[in-house]
């Protein structure tokens, strides 16, 4: 009788050990590891686009924006490269490779992703406290939808391409 061979697993801290010394980034799912696939040009004009946004936003505040940084969800064993994040903690100023805290994760679609994304990336980032926006940007649709928690849920509104300019809202 044969049986399945078992993948190996890890712990965080030997994924993030292992990774360090790796040429390509890798996720961390729940003792897995997950190599990342390279992003389309469009895919990248639209995180350098938002993320340009972001910072300017931002400017004067204690927040700040980041691109493809590592995102540690505890609670959910799970470590994450959102395309854009936006943390206010200075927990995480401290550490310039992984952030624990971040108030908005920007997830940039694509096919081979979006169905993750939508579904158990968006459960693992859920499980985040201090979490308010997660913002899925569809570059085959020309969709934007922001899921904004709400005590314990997560309405969503969509940006669609018949709306002539996505503003920000005022800081408050």
């Amino acid at each position: 009788m044969s049986y399945p061979a078992s993948r190996p697993t890890f712990s965080f801290d030997d994924y993030l050990h292992w990774e360090h010394r790796q040429p390509t980034r890798h996720e961390f799912v729940r003792g897995e590891i997950f190599a990342m696939t390279g992003a389309s040009d469009l895919h990248n004009e639209l995180s350098v686009n938002l993320y340009t946004l972001l910072r300017q936003h931002l400017r004067g505040t204690p927040c700040r924006a980041v691109a493809d940084v590592k995102v540690h969800i505890e609670t959910a064993n799970c470590g994450f490269y959102p395309d854009l994040l936006v943390t206010c903690a200075e927990s995480d100023r401290a550490d310039h490779y992984l952030k624990r805290c971040p108030v908005l994760a920007i997830e940039v679609l694509s096919a081979s992703t979006a169905a993750f994304d939508i579904g158990d990336k968006f459960a693992a980032y859920r499980q985040l406290d201090g979490l308010r926006e997660y913002v899925l940007v569809d570059q085959e649709r020309v969709r934007i939808r922001i899921y904004r928690r709400r005590d314990e849920r997560w309405p969503v509104d969509s940006v669609d391409p018949s709306k002539k300019r996505f503003r920000c809202p005022k800081r408050t």
